[in-house]
C-alpha cells in the first residue's frame, strides 16, 4: 500500500496583489472590451488576495513569442521544480540521491529533454532513477499524478517516488487574445511548484514514525465524453491560448457526487466516512459547488480556500498545496480523506486516502 510522506513547495519570486493585477488587466484590455467595467467584477469574485509569477508584472505588458515564453518555462520550471523536490525529501531526512522514481507533470510549457531529466542533472540524482514525464492533464494532473505514483509504489514496495508538479500559467498569457476565457484567466491563474514523496509499504514498515501517514487506498479516473471543449489549450503561433468554460461549476454540481460515490463504493465506503476533503480549488465557484453537491459544512474546504486566496489557481500544483496544509494537521488512525481534481478531457481524478493504511476488516 503506498503512503504519502511529505509535500514540499516552491514559490516564484514575483508576487502581485489581486488589486494590482486588476489594475493591470484594466490597463491592457480597456480599449478592447466594450463593457470592461462590468467584467472587472470577476477579480473581486475570485476571492484571491495575491498570486506569484516567475516574471515581473511589466512582462505582461509586452508581446512575447512562443519560443521566448517556452525558454523561460524551461529555465524557471527546472529551478522551481528542483527547489520543491529538495524541500519535500528533506522533510523526511532524505536527499535527491534517495529518490527511486521521479514523475513530472505539467501543461504550461514544452521541453525535450523533459524537465525531470534537467532536474536529475541539477540535483545530481542517481543515473538509474526512473523518470516518468506526463504532459497535458492540466489542473487534474496533481491528483492523477498521485494515482500514478501510487501505482509505481505498489509495483515497487521498497521505492521512494516523488511526484513533481510545476505550472507556470503566467507564461501562457497571450496579450492579443481578447477572448472572455483569457480575461477570466488573468484574474485566476498563477505559477507554482509542488513535490510529493510517496513510498511503498515495505519501505514504510521500516519507519515506525510513519504509522499514521495517509495511505492511498484507491484512485479513479473518469473522463466524460463529448466534453473536449470544456478546458484546454489552442496551440497558436503566439502561444497556448486558454480554453476555459464557464460551465465547470455546473458540471461539478451535476456529476461529481455520483462520480465520488462510485469511487468510494469500490472500497465499500460512503461519503459519511470521509472526514478530510482535499479538492483542487479551481476557483471560488468550484469550491462552492463541491460543498453544495457533497453537502459539506463550510469549514470542510477551508484549506482549499486558503490556498486559493494566497496563491490563486496554479493548475496541477494547487491541490498539492492543499495536501501540504492537510498534512500539517495530524491524521488520526483510520481517518479517511478524499483528494479530487478536474482537468481537460473533461475529466476528474478521485483519490481515496486512509491514515494507517487499509482497515483489517472491510468497511461497511
Amino acid at each position: 500500500m503506498p503512503y504519502i510522506l511529505s509535500v514540499g513547495t516552491a514559490e516564484p519570486p514575483y508576487e502581485i496583489s489581486q488589486k494590482d493585477s486588476m489594475e493591470l488587466a484594466y490597463e491592457m484590455f480597456r480599449d478592447r472590451f466594450p463593457h470592461i467595467e462590468r467584467l472587472m467584477k470577476i477579480f473581486d469574485h475570485t476571492e484571491i488576495r495575491s498570486r506569484r509569477f516567475c516574471v515581473p508584472a511589466d512582462w505582461f505588458r509586452e508581446e512575447h513569442r512562443f519560443s521566448e515564453k517556452n525558454d523561460q518555462y524551461i529555465e524557471a520550471a527546472t529551478q522551481l521544480g528542483a527547489e520543491a523536490v529538495v524541500r519535500c525529501v528533506q522533510k523526511r531526512g532524505l536527499t535527491p540521491h534517495d529518490i527511486d522514481c521521479l514523475i513530472y507533470v505539467s501543461s504550461t510549457g514544452i521541453s525535450t529533454p523533459s524537465i525531470d531529466a534537467r532536474i536529475l542533472n541539477l540535483l545530481d540524482m542517481r543515473e538509474d532513477t526512473t523518470r516518468i514525464p506526463i504532459w497535458g492533464l492540466g489542473c487534474a494532473a496533481g491528483a492523477m499524478g498521485i494515482s500514478r505514483a501510487s501505482d509505481y509504489a505498489k509495483a515497487h514496495p521498497d521505492a521512494r517516488v516523488v511526484l513533481l508538479a510545476v505550472e507556470l500559467c503566467g507564461l501562457t498569457f497571450v496579450k492579443s487574445d481578447v477572448s472572455k476565457s483569457n480575461f477570466v484567466a488573468t484574474s485566476l491563474f498563477a505559477d507554482g511548484a509542488a513535490a510529493v514523496l510517496i513510498a511503498g509499504d515495505a519501505y514504510v514498515r521500516r519507519q515506525p514514525d510513519l504509522a499514521n501517514a495517509p495511505a492511498v487506498i484507491g484512485g479513479v479516473t473518469t473522463t466524460w465524453k463529448e466534453s473536449l471543449d470544456v478546458m484546454g489549450w489552442d496551440v497558436t503561433d503566439d502561444g497556448l491560448r486558454v480554453i476555459f468554460s464557464r460551465d465547470i461549476p455546473t458540471l461539478v454540481k451535476q456529476r461529481m457526487r455520483q462520480t465520488i460515490e462510485q469511487a468510494l463504493a469500490r472500497h465499500q465506503l460512503s461519503l459519511t466516512q470521509i472526514s478530510r476533503y482535499i479538492p483542487h480549488p479551481g476557483g471560488a465557484k468550484v469550491i462552492s459547488a463541491y460543498r453544495e453537491t457533497l453537502d459539506l459544512p463550510a469549514d470542510a474546504t477551508r484549506e482549499a480556500e486558503e490556498v486559493l486566496a494566497k496563491c490563486g489557481n496554479m493548475s496541477s500544483a494547487t491541490v498539492l498545496y492543499v495536501l501540504e496544509r492537510s498534512l500539517m494537521r495530524p491524521w488520526n488512525a483510520g481517518e479517511y480523506g478524499l483528494l479530487t481534481a478536474l482537468g481537460p478531457g473533461f475529466s476528474s481524478e478521485v483519490v481515496i486516502l486512509r491514515a494507517g493504511g487499509e482497515p483489517d476488516e472491510p468497511a461497511v
